[in-house]
C-alpha cells in the first residue's frame, strides 16, 4: 500500500515537472530571440560599413581595423570581433531551436547557451499550460519517474525478501 502511494506521489511530481517543460523551452527560445535581435541592432552599424566598404565582408572590416597603426582602431577590432562572434552564436542557437519540441529539449539539455539558460532559469515564471505538448511531457516524465522509483525501491528491498526453501531429494 505504501509503495502505491509513493508511486502516485512520484508520478504527480513528474507530471508537474513535465507540464512546465514546454513553457520553459518557450521562454528560453524567446530569450534567445530577444538577445539575437539586440545583437543584430548593436552590430548593424558595423555591418553597414562592411557592406559599403568591403562588399559585406565583416572579416575584411576587422582585418582593416587590426592593420591600422592607430591603437584605437586596433582596439575597436576586438570589439567588432566580439560583437560579431556573439551575433553569429546567437543566430546559430536560434536556428538550432527552430525544430520540434523534442529536439528543442534535447538541444537545451546537450548544447544550451549557459548564460541564457541561467537567465531563463532565474526569471522563469511557472505556469500550468494545458496544451497537448505540456500534457504529453507531463505524463511521459511522470511515468518515467514512477518507473524509476519503482525499480529503485525493488532493487533496495531485494536483499530483504525471503528466499524460497528448496527441498533436497534424499
Amino acid at each position: 500500500m505504501l509503495t502505491g502511494y509513493l508511486r502516485l506521489i512520484v508520478f504527480s511530481v513528474g507530471l508537474l515537472i513535465g507540464v512546465q517543460l514546454p513553457g520553459f523551452v518557450d521562454q528560453y527560445v524567446k530569450r534567445v530571440s530577444a538577445h539575437q535581435s539586440e545583437a543584430v541592432k548593436n552590430f548593424s552599424g558595423f555591418q553597414q560599413t562592411a557592406n559599403e566598404v568591403f562588399g559585406g565582408d565583416v572579416g575584411a572590416l576587422i582585418a582593416h581595423h587590426q592593420a591600422s597603426p592607430d591603437p584605437a582602431f586596433q582596439s575597436e577590432a576586438k570589439n567588432i570581433r566580439a560583437l560579431y562572434d556573439r551575433l553569429t552564436a546567437l543566430s546559430a542557437e536560434l536556428a538550432a531551436l527552430r525544430v520540434p519540441l523534442l529536439r528543442q529539449i534535447l538541444h537545451m539539455i546537450l548544447h544550451p547557451d549557459p548564460q541564457i539558460l541561467g537567465e531563463t532559469r532565474d526569471e522563469y515564471s511557472y505556469t500550468v499550460p494545458l496544451s497537448p505538448s505540456a500534457i504529453v511531457c507531463g505524463v511521459v516524465i511522470g511515468a518515467v519517474l514512477a518507473l524509476l522509483a519503482e525499480a529503485l525501491l525493488l532493487a533496495a528491498l531485494r536483499p530483504f525478501r525471503p528466499r524460497p526453501i528448496r527441498l533436497r531429494a534424499a
